[in-house]
């Protein structure tokens, strides 16, 4: 069987629109969802408060209870059926993430076991032929294919192997 890893973080879930939320709440700004598909946070986010993303990202809370990609989870129930599904995130640099981040799979995608959830920093050293990812660097050193996941922050990245969406990864894989 084969195996796919997958990425958390804006590829099953959306810590973009927590950045929007919280950034809502603390100075009552407010992005349009057009915004937030096409720019990077720290575009959005006014200079002098680029400070409050690694405020924000640091915080116990941010990861809790974050929103699902739309599709994520119907596609992976359908892609554990044939695959052997991995989820792989570089939680190493946010530790107060750990928790939290293992909480959200399980309610949300308790199918997955948590002997296939994986808390790393490089990802170069997972073992798996795929790897969906919306970071080109966590490719870096990857043996299997670097699949990328489009997001706000990698439009304009070069990549052979690009998703755009969950219907996108069920066409390629299933």
């Amino acid at each position: 069987m084969k195996r796919i890893a997958i990425d958390m973080d804006e590829v099953v879930a959306d810590a973009h629109g927590r950045f929007a939320e919280w950034y809502k709440r603390d100075y009552a700004i407010e992005f349009t969802p057009e915004q937030l598909s096409s720019n990077k946070i720290e575009d959005l986010f006014l200079k002098e408060h680029h400070h409050r993303i690694r405020e924000y990202v640091f915080h116990d809370d941010f990861f809790k209870d974050l929103s699902v990609i739309p599709g994520s989870k119907e596609v992976i129930r359908d892609l554990h059926d044939k695959y052997e599904i991995f989820f792989t995130t570089a939680a190493m640099e946010f530790p107060n993430s750990l928790l939290p981040k293992l909480a959200w799979l399980g309610e949300h995608f308790p199918f997955i076991s948590w002997t296939n959830i994986v808390f790393c920093g490089d990802k170069s050293i997972i073992n798996a032929d795929y790897l969906i990812d919306d970071n080109v660097r966590n490719f870096k050193g990857f043996v299997g294919q670097g699949v990328l996941f489009t997001a706000s922050h990698n439009r304009n990245v070069e990549w052979d192997v690009r998703v755009n969406n969950w219907q996108e990864v069920r066409a390629m894989f299933l």
